[in-house]
């Protein structure tokens, strides 16, 4: 009983560890106005899941401190329209003001980032800035115009309607985000049916965007006192000599961008796949096993909140079975072949996006395809080299082996091989102490005869001596 508590310290230790090392949650009243500070959230890159959970929590995180506003830093070439959506549904919900800024000098909010400037309670951009091309080309292809099918294409006709709803889709979104602020509802459309895009100063001529600021503190000094339309009220900016705090992700934030990035989940899903495999081909080994689980499941995770062509999956899935079948089970490469084919194939049309950052490079699926076709080689190499090897292990390693017999015989009698004794048969008569060869096994008996090589005769075991 006394053992048993001991053995329960290290988990408590651990537990204490674990609550020791959670932040504290927020218990204190939020933070008053005038001793707030403005929290700064970068966008930057492709926007993905990673983008979302992080701009979610600032949000979050802002609120509860009590913080004047909220500034969005963005530089990005676009995005997946899911997580676009998803952002800009925790702007609209936001209880506190939201200012996008599009900046520093040189940035851009193509794609996706247009959507959340306009979906922001105040919009600005620095100088020698851009935003627009907010055509879905996943589905509506690099113009937004629909692709011209051929008579008694039926193909093209589905392509095309597909195209149509998909931009027709993305109109209404922008124009309503644009009637929401009162920003341009003109350009919110040509920016989706035609791609357009404009500069800073051209924005704000055009009433895209509401300031044109050069740095976060011009940004703040034009931003205080302009009132923006937050749920169902009216309220006052106050940023004019605020501290600016920049919120940096946080460590599960970090983790779910790094396994979000498609080729990360790409090869989490491969290293998973021949790790459980090659644990199930050679039992026992339990490193495979661990490792395949353990990225497997990290693999799952990403594919689900990526946009996945599952077809791609269950592709790269039977090419990987294949390949390990062909090792387990030599086909003359036919299993092999047919699993590199299938793994290339699925890698290709894995992701079904076109968006920037969101893909599986050409030449790591080339690299990967390569790799996997050598290993292949190799292995089939050393399972035919295996082949010609005489046998080390089980009854048929016996033959050719040498013997002694324990006892005159003709016919049945016993010998010693091996430290073993094994009856045997001899169509010749044996003396005791003679070598023999072992011709045939049996069964249980082995078929000997007189060791013509040997010319001497060997000395029975001690135990054996008269």
């Amino acid at each position: 009983m006394k053992l048993g508590r001991w053995m329960f310290l290290p988990a408590w230790g651990l537990m204490a560890l674990a609550l020791l090392l959670v932040p504290p949650a927020h218990t204190a009243a939020p933070a008053t106005d005038a001793a707030a500070d403005v929290v700064l959230l970068d966008i930057q890159g492709g926007i993905g899941p990673a983008s979302h959970d992080y701009v979610r929590r600032g949000l979050a995180r802002a609120a509860a401190d009590g913080a004047p506003a909220v500034i969005l830093r963005i530089d990005t070439p676009g995005g997946l329209d899911a997580a676009t959506r998803d952002i800009n549904r925790a702007i609209l919900a936001s209880d506190v003001p939201v200012i996008a800024w599009v900046g520093p000098a040189g940035a851009r909010a193509a794609s996706a980032g247009t959507y959340i400037v306009y979906a922001s309670h105040l919009a600005a951009m620095a100088p020698a800035t851009s935003l627009g091309a907010a055509t879905p080309i996943a589905l509506g292809g690099a113009s937004g115009r629909d692709p011209e099918p051929d008579a008694g294409d039926e193909r093209g006709r589905d392509d095309g309607a597909m195209s149509r709803k998909a931009v027709n889709d993305a109109v209404a979104y922008l124009r309503s985000l644009a009637e929401l602020r009162g920003r341009n509802v003109d350009f919110a459309e040509a920016a989706v049916r035609d791609a357009a895009t404009l500069t800073a100063t051209r924005a704000l001529e055009q009433g895209v965007v509401d300031i044109l600021a050069t740095d976060i503190d011009d940004l703040l000094r034009q931003a205080d006192g302009r009132e923006v339309q937050l749920g169902d009220r009216r309220q006052a900016l106050s940023t004019a000599s605020r501290t600016v705090v920049p919120l940096a992700p946080d460590w599960r934030n970090r983790v779910l961008s790094v396994i979000t990035e498609p080729t990360i989940a790409y090869l989490l899903l491969l290293v998973g796949l021949y790790g459980l495999l090659f644990e199930g081909y050679s039992p026992g080994a339990i490193v495979p096993g661990v490792v395949g689980g353990i990225c497997l499941l990290l693999a799952l995770y990403a594919l689900q909140v990526l946009p996945v062509n599952y077809a791609g999956v269950a592709l790269i899935v039977l090419g990987v079975a294949l390949m390990v079948g062909e090792i387990a089970s030599p086909s003359f490469g036919v299993l092999g072949i047919g699993g590199l084919v299938a793994l290339v194939a699925g890698s290709v049309v894995l992701f079904d996006t076109e968006d920037p950052g969101f893909g599986v490079p050409g030449r790591l699926i080339a690299g990967i395809a390569v790799a996997s076709g050598l290993v292949f080689m190799v292995a089939l190499w050393l399972a035919a080299r295996s082949r010609t090897r005489p046998v080390v292990t089980g009854v048929d390693e016996l033959l050719g082996e040498r013997a002694i017999a324990l006892d005159d015989f003709h016919g049945r009698g016993h010998v010693a091989i091996r430290g073993e004794t094994w009856q045997a048969d001899s169509a010749t008569p044996v003396r005791r102490g003679q070598r023999l060869r072992v011709l045939v096994v049996d069964g249980l008996v082995l078929r000997v005869a007189p060791d013509a090589v040997a010319a001497e005769e060997s000395t029975l075991p001690e135990g054996d001596k008269p």
